[in-house]
């Protein structure tokens, strides 16, 4: 069996586990050993991207990588990444696929206007300034000269469950912009990036980006009301632009402030996913029998 080498472990990546261990032999990077995952029957190799040292092992393992670590939350490179393309390139061989999670912020600040994936990066915030680095390297690593791997970059929105909604904005009644200054909005459900990586395993196309997304089109102002009525909070007030701005944390801000309409044709066409949850009434929904049942 082909062994899938996964970096970040996270929330989405479980999500992806149960379909992934019928096809391939799972090992994860891990900081510390999880029981929840050696229950699961992941492999893991104890070690940290921010130490090189430590990730010896990971060398010359993988038929295949899906990288969703977060850069570091500092500086304007991705070391993480860097630490990571150094060491696939001492083993012996080199996985034949890679699919990274990346973020639609990458795009920065589009004023509203519709995005597909051959609009050129122009990132303004640091977080994504390393997102940036990090698909670039990933690109560089993908293209070099007699590498078989084929690196697939997935550019992912807000991400939401049952479990990872934003409700705790409207509990502390924070406001929203006016519709007419409101900023476009973009989401996908947890569990169909998760299929989007399984997707990409086998689909994905050599350096090739794709946006990941579902087929809302919302305002965010749109979104929060959805969710206060689906779980009866109040709707947050509406102010003017500049007044939202000092009123709310400088990092709610930066995504705020960044407007855009993502097109996910490509996802479709090539990736041949077919969405779980097709728009955000849909994943609210669900989001809301889930947790009536977890509460029941």
């Amino acid at each position: 069996m082909r062994r899938l080498l996964i970096i970040g472990c996270g929330d989405v990546m479980r999500r992806a586990l149960p379909q992934l261990m019928r096809h391939w032999r799972v090992v994860a990077l891990v900081r510390q050993r999880d029981p929840q995952l050696a229950a699961l029957g992941v492999a893991q190799i104890e070690g940290d991207l921010d130490r090189p040292d430590t990730l010896t092992r990971l060398a010359g393992i993988a038929d295949a990588v899906i990288h969703s670590a977060p850069p570091p939350p500092q500086g304007t490179e991705d070391t993480r990444t860097q630490n990571l393309i150094a060491i696939l390139r001492r083993g012996k061989s080199l996985p034949r696929q890679l699919v990274y999670i990346s973020t639609s912020g990458v795009y920065g600040d589009c004023g509203g206007a519709w995005v597909n994936e051959t609009r050129a990066p122009a990132a303004k915030s640091a977080r994504a300034v390393r997102r940036v680095d990090a698909e670039q390297r990933l690109r560089r690593f993908g293209r070099q000269r007699g590498c078989q791997c084929r690196v697939s970059i997935l550019r992912a929105p807000g991400i939401y469950a049952a479990d990872r909604l934003p409700l705790e904005r409207l509990r502390k009644l924070l406001p929203l912009m006016l519709h007419a200054e409101d900023s476009h909005t973009n989401h996908i459900h947890a569990d169909d990036l998760a299929r989007a990586c399984i997707a990409a395993l086998t689909r994905g196309r050599a350096n090739r980006v794709y946006n990941i997304k579902d087929d809302s089109s919302l305002a965010m102002g749109e979104w929060f009301d959805a969710l206060a009525d689906a779980f009866a909070l109040p709707r947050a007030a509406r102010l003017p632009r500049e007044e939202v701005r000092c009123a709310v944390p400088p990092t709610q801000w930066s995504f705020m402030k960044e407007s855009r309409r993502m097109d996910n044709t490509r996802m479709k066409q090539e990736l041949r996913l077919r969405l779980r949850y097709p728009s955000t009434a849909e994943g609210i929904s669900a989001a809301v029998a889930e947790n009536a049942t977890c509460s029941g």
